[in-house]
């Protein structure tokens, strides 16, 4: 599996997998993304920015991720707790698997792949929130050796889970 950037021609089979990402959430009565974001043009604007990847092996996109770092505003007003580190960090957003990715390592691998890309740009830590619902995610970050630090608040989109991992 190699993470690369999203492309254009990524941007049908990207949304297809966040539309897929949605429905799963909402079936498990997650009330995340089910306001309309993200969107294409979030996308978009994540590959003007240079934050759009996916996740591919064989020619198949089996997931899309958003990784910056370029900080996170939202970030800065931690509660209920504090982040392990007040350094640069790497921050992921808007991780969604195929419906044929989910159950396997998929989502593992965007974050060991996103642990490397820190360790080339000499960045020692990941930041990641989510939906306080998104048992799964949680599980995932846990698993993969992230710490809970607190709330944050994203805007409109409501109070979140912020975890961190130093590498």
């Amino acid at each position: 599996m190699i993470l690369r950037r999203t492309t254009d021609q990524d941007i049908p089979q990207v949304m297809a997998i966040i539309e897929q990402g949605k429905n799963y959430l909402k079936s498990n009565g997650i009330d995340q993304w089910q306001n309309g974001y993200p969107n294409e043009e979030i996308i978009k604007q994540d590959i003007v920015d240079g934050y759009g990847y996916v996740l591919e092996a064989e020619g198949q996109i089996l997931g899309t991720v958003a990784l910056s770092f370029d900080g996170e505003p939202w970030y800065d007003d931690i509660t209920n707790g504090k982040w392990l580190t007040n350094e640069d960090f790497l921050v992921i957003h808007r991780m969604a698997l195929s419906n044929e990715a989910r159950g396997t390592t998929a989502a593992s691998e965007i974050i060991k792949q996103a642990e490397q890309l820190c360790t080339k740009c000499a960045v020692r830590s990941i930041k990641i929130d989510t939906h306080e619902d998104n048992i799964i995610m949680q599980k995932l970050v846990k698993k993969t050796g992230f710490t809970y630090c607190g709330t944050v608040i994203l805007g409109s989109e409501g109070k979140r889970l912020a975890f961190e991992k130093v590498i």
